[in-house]
């Protein structure tokens, strides 16, 4: 998760002081504010390069882009208009922040960096091994046949804690977290090696290993979300909508179209293989009913 970076903070603090001294200046300032939002397009703040989740490719849209498109028709059938910039160190100061956009359609809740809206998926880190072998029915990395495997996991991802408490970092490979993936797939990789070999399981983010998985029509992979290991740390994320901290109508509008579109937002996601998960951590296969 991102940390608030100090020139944040100090702003928090700042617009704190401006509410206890300024009253009316200060409620005035936030409406001015929330007004940047344009009602004319939806401005998005998106990677390039990061599918499954965003591709400035028209030809393979990420599900991002077409949960975009959904909220855009809600909002009276309005163009999308995208701001692009890798997802790494800076990408919400030097877009949501510089009011380069208004949304960014996949944040992890309870990140203090933005306004988050509501959820509209929960997916979970999965371990992902080859059908059909001595792993088939393993749904957590304590299992027993895991012991001497070698096993790929995302350097820095919170599965890595787990691989070290339960004694199978030793035999784990690494693979880079923050990488250009104009060039790079640390996804795409690690299924790469599963098939031939050179590991024997692996850990991923399950809307990668969903999506890449699926992939060149092959079925041979299976995917298993990690609901097992307890929450220290947490393997299942709430996905939200993120906004700038003063544009709270413009988050309850846009709570207001999740919870309408919730059934096409999740068709949109099983179309693309994501392992959704419920609050009772049951795996959501067709699409709820939107209300």
């Amino acid at each position: 998760m991102n940390v608030l970076r100090a020139d944040f903070r100090a702003a928090i603090v700042t617009a704190f002081a401006m509410t206890v001294l300024g009253g009316v200046a200060a409620e005035a300032a936030e409406g001015a504010r929330a007004d940047l939002v344009n009602r004319s397009v939806l401005r998005v703040c998106a990677d390039p390069a990061n599918v499954p989740f965003s591709s400035d490719d028209p030809a393979k849209p990420g599900f991002e882009n077409k949960i975009a498109e959904i909220v855009a028709d809600e909002l009276g059938g309005i163009q999308v208009e995208y701001t692009w910039f890798p997802q790494a160190t800076g990408f919400i100061r030097r877009t949501l922040f510089a009011k380069a956009c208004d949304l960014v359609i996949g944040y992890a809740q309870g990140d203090e960096m933005v306004l988050n809206t509501n959820h509209y998926y929960r997916s979970a880190y999965a371990l992902v091994y080859k059908k059909g072998g001595e792993l088939d029915g393993v749904v957590e990395l304590s299992d027993d046949r895991l012991k001497g495997k070698r096993v790929g996991v995302v350097a820095g991802s919170p599965p890595a804690t787990i691989l070290n408490r339960v004694g199978l970092m030793h035999t784990a490979k690494p693979y880079q977290l923050f990488v250009d993936r104009r060039y790079d797939s640390p996804t795409e990789l690690m299924l790469k090696d599963l098939r031939s070999g050179d590991i024997d399981v692996g850990i991923l983010w399950g809307p990668n290993a969903g999506y890449f998985s699926s992939q060149d029509g092959k079925d041979d992979i299976a995917v298993v979300p990690l609901l097992k290991e307890g929450r220290h740390p947490p393997m299942a994320f709430r996905i939200t909508m993120g906004v700038r901290q003063s544009d709270t109508q413009w988050k309850r509008e846009l709570n207001d179209i999740i919870k309408k579109r919730q059934g096409d937002i999740d068709q949109v996601l099983l179309d693309f293989n994501v392992p959704i998960i419920d609050e009772k951590d049951q795996q959501i296969t067709s699409a709820r009913t939107s209300q």
